[in-house]
């Protein structure tokens, strides 16, 4: 290599720094530590971590669920933990079956025809959702529920900032339930809108009403997006394309891996039959050879890299497989009766712990609307980000602070639960809440 660039060895590439940046003595590093003191050292250093113990209530996006150890075990498989991109069909026949399957995975949890080989996350799926939705109707204008995902909304604004001017969103009002307020909505929603966006659930956790929600987006002619961040409210409601929505977009997090300092995901996206050769990404198909074996082959690809330029929906090069991977093992564990028992016991949380705030002095559900795991706590006298101070003093991670994002919500705490709490985890923040109310309200 030295020889090819022309240089007589290393220092030569390093001529044009300064002689006084180059270090000219040997670094002062801690000799090197065997494996069992590595480890321990590693351990050491990751127990100092605040919330390693702590116990949780974070969600807003991110949702802690079980997560068996087969799951990391078959995933560490040298043919699935170092594929990359299967542009050889006929040595990548592992990898697209396992691709095919979580396809047909996410065209049940949704309801709907086709899904795509899967997104990044769920907030560029729903950006190129939008996107999506634009080509196909040739209309610029968007109407999005302002309980979408504040940061959905912010990556769609990215995704389109270039393309036309900031008013081209249109934000259509909650109602005093929490959930969107659809004759509100109707004033946005013009012959020039392409698309309605709703979260289901929402950003609130409100179950949002998709029949009023189609019905008004097909007052105009426009199709409806739904965005789904927790992937087991599916277990519990009903699927998003049999409640008449064209594009359904989600997270899979939830039922891959444990939430991880906010990644990584896989964007699940799936459509209409109709829509198939307007969807981002590439899809994966099942076939015969010429001797009726099965095989499975990239059917779609709809990147200017497979395509010719003017043909191409999306710059989507590749997808997050392995993640893809994580999610079609966990929910093949689960199957269907354990899907819907998970989320069973979710829901339960919930309502426990709806009704354990509901008789506590000084703070309030302030949405009304049906919820599945996941709810707005709102506190009279203190902010939300001195509760979740006081309680992370006492172990437990309380929520997200819905002040971080508007400042009418200073006071507003989204607390989310799955089937890993236990009735004493609810009981003990319960406990907590009453007491950070009380000790501020004396």
């Amino acid at each position: 290599m030295l020889e090819r660039v022309g240089v007589q060895d290393i220092d030569a590439l390093f001529e044009r720094v300064p002689g006084e940046y180059l270090l000219k003595k040997d670094l002062d590093l801690e000799p090197a530590l065997d494996e069992p003191r590595l480890m321990q050292h590693l351990t050491a250093l990751s127990d100092r971590n605040e919330g390693a113990r702590m116990l949780s209530f974070l969600g807003g996006g991110m949702y802690r669920h079980h997560v068996p150890p087969a799951v990391d075990q078959l995933l560490q498989r040298s043919e699935f933990y170092t594929a990359y991109t299967p542009y050889q069909a006929e040595l990548s026949q592992g990898t697209l079956q396992a691709t095919f399957e979580f396809q047909t995975i996410v065209c049940e949890l949704f309801g709907v025809d086709v899904a795509n080989a899967s997104m990044y996350d769920a907030a560029s799926g729903v950006a190129e959702a939008v996107l999506m939705a634009r080509r196909i109707k040739h209309r610029n204008q968007i109407v999005v529920s302002d309980g979408l995902h504040p940061e959905f909304l912010e990556t769609v604004r990215s995704y389109i900032q270039g393309l036309d001017s900031s008013d081209s969103i249109k934000v259509a009002p909650l109602g005093p339930d929490g959930r969107t307020d659809w004759q509100a909505a109707a004033g946005l929603i013009t012959d020039r809108t392409a698309a309605v966006v709703v979260g289901y659930p929402n950003f609130l956790g409100c179950v949002e009403d998709l029949d009023a929600a189609k019905g008004a987006a097909e007052s105009e002619g426009a199709l409806l997006i739904t965005a789904t961040a927790e992937p087991y409210a599916l277990s519990m409601l009903e699927a998003p394309g049999a409640c008449g929505a064209d594009i359904c977009v989600g997270e899979g997090q939830a039922l891959a891996v444990p939430p991880q300092y906010g990644g990584p995901g896989v964007g699940l996206f799936g459509a209409s039959q109709a829509f198939v050769r307007q969807m981002p990404g590439r899809l994966v198909g099942r076939t015969v050879d010429e001797d009726g074996n099965p095989g499975y082959v990239l059917t779609l690809s709809t990147r200017e890299q497979h395509i010719r330029r003017e043909k191409a929906t999306s710059n989507i090069c590749t997808n997050h497989a392995l993640i893809a991977l994580a999610m079609g093992i966990r929910t093949a564990m689960l199957g269907k009766q354990g899907f819907t028992q998970a989320g069973r016991r979710c829901l339960d949380a919930a309502h426990y712990l709806r009704a354990g705030i509901e008789k506590l002095d000084g703070i309030e559900l302030p949405y009304s609307a049906p919820v599945f795991n996941e709810q707005v706590v709102r506190f009279a006298n203190v902010p939300a980000s001195e509760v979740i101070g006081r309680l992370s003093k006492r172990g437990i991670l309380a929520g997200v602070d819905l002040g971080r994002f508007r400042d009418e919500w200073g006071h507003d705490l989204l607390v989310a639960v799955t089937e890993l709490h236990t009735r004493e985890d609810l009981d003990r923040v319960l406990t907590c809440f009453d007491e950070v109310q009380r000790s501020d309200s004396t």
